[in-house]
């Protein structure tokens, strides 16, 4: 005996109804209705509660402000100055210091975050953690990077609590070009 199920929007009720064939010597039964009216009573005032107290988590953007071009220098302190290039593949070379003399490291972006940490240490040893002398990092994304490795860098700049960096997508010197054509970034 096949029976189906049908709900009944007018009232929130369960019904089942019978086939119609008759079975002879029994008296037709009366199927029990179920009434689910407090069910979705209940339903929509659960999905109201929630709506109502839950909050949408909201966009973190951090603000970039980049100069409009200009021909004028700016002079930094070699020995508190991190300079970050952004390469392919998820890789970036690095190095602290004057370009021409400095050492150039290559990591991937993964393991950005501990060089800046380290390095942001041996700048505040070296001067004895004076407030005004804080690490500076500037960040030049080359051709071969992408938008994302370019938010990854600047979420590592800012979890790191880096007070001052700079973006310079223009100005990348013939030795890092060299280096990273080497590295294969």
């Amino acid at each position: 005996m096949s029976s189906s199920i049908k709900l009944n929007f007018n009232m929130a009720t369960l019904t089942n109804p019978r086939n119609g064939k008759a079975v002879k010597g029994k008296s037709k039964t009366l199927a029990p209705g179920i009434d689910l009216t407090a069910m979705v009573d209940l339903a929509f005032l659960l999905i109201t509660f929630f709506m109502l107290t839950t909050s949408l988590s909201k966009m973190n953007a951090m603000e970039i402000a980049k100069p409009v071009n200009s021909n004028e220098s700016i002079d930094l302190a070699e020995s508190r100055t991190m300079t970050i290039l952004l390469g392919k593949n998820n890789q970036a070379a690095y190095y602290m210091g004057e370009p021409g003399k400095a050492v150039m490291h290559q990591t991937d972006l993964s393991g950005i975050q501990k060089q800046i940490t380290q390095n942001k240490k041996i700048v505040a040893q070296k001067y004895h953690n004076d407030a005004s002398k804080f690490m500076i990092v500037i960040i030049k994304p080359t051709s071969g990077s992408n938008y994302k490795n370019f938010v990854d860098i600047m979420d590592e700049v800012h979890i790191g609590s880096i007070q001052s960096y700079f973006i310079d997508d223009k100005n990348i010197l013939e030795q890092e070009k060299v280096f990273m054509k080497q590295r294969g970034i």
